[in-house]
């Protein structure tokens, strides 16, 4: 893993004196406690470190710097495709009940206009996403503009399950595609933790408001 570590200076320095680090997950005194979620996977993990010994020659970039390389590679995180696809397979295996026409089985206007809002939400985000490449392709680093993508992500790939629920909970059981209602349960359990990973949305909007000025 990659660990982020104060290497000079005191706890009142803040971002000053850190330094990343790889550190071997085999090595002695390492444990790894995998924090379980509701769906029963394990994305997150608590990581504690024992006497750990980590050579020197393990440190990545340049000593002191860690915390500008950090926000380095968080903006390279937060501003990928990545952010807002997480809820692309159930979005897909909605489409395709949509297109199953029955005498009993017609698209509603409710339906349509979710549909229209997905994909202009979708579309947004695309283009945000390609316009932050084009900085980060040109050696910037758009930190608090990738925050605000990563926030807009999160927000549109949470509401896709949210929505959809109410929606195909309202059809009648015989209505209901298996692959569709397997997607919608698992992302339903797994939605919350999406705006946990790559910086809660607490964080990322303060970090939009600082940026602004705001605070």
């Amino acid at each position: 893993m990659i660990a982020l570590v104060r290497t000079s200076g005191a706890p009142d320095d803040r971002q000053k004196g850190l330094s990343q680090f790889i550190v071997d997950m085999k090595a002695p005194g390492m444990e790894v406690r995998p924090l379980v979620d509701l769906c029963g996977d394990a994305h997150f993990n608590e990581v504690l470190l024992d006497d750990v010994f980590v050579p020197e020659s393990a440190m990545v970039g340049q000593e002191g710097q860690g915390w500008a390389q950090v926000n380095a590679e968080l903006a390279y995180e937060r501003s990928g495709p990545e952010r807002f696809y997480s809820s692309a397979v159930l979005l897909n295996a909605w489409l395709s009940s949509l297109r199953v026409r029955t005498p009993e089985r017609t698209v509603s206007g409710e339906e349509l206009a979710a549909l229209g809002k997905f994909a202009t939400h979708m579309v947004a985000l695309r283009q945000v996403s390609v316009a932050l490449t084009t900085k980060l392709s040109a050696g910037e680093s758009p930190l608090v503009e990738a925050a605000l993508m990563k926030d807009l992500g999160t927000e549109f790939e949470q509401s896709v399950p949210s929505v959809l629920e109410a929606m195909v909970g309202a059809l009648p059981p015989e209505q209901q595609e298996p692959e569709l209602l397997r997607a919608l349960n698992y992302l339903s359990l797994m939605a919350p933790s999406f705006s946990l990973r790559g910086g809660t949305r607490e964080i990322l909007r303060g970090m939009v408001a600082r940026g602004l000025g705001l605070r």
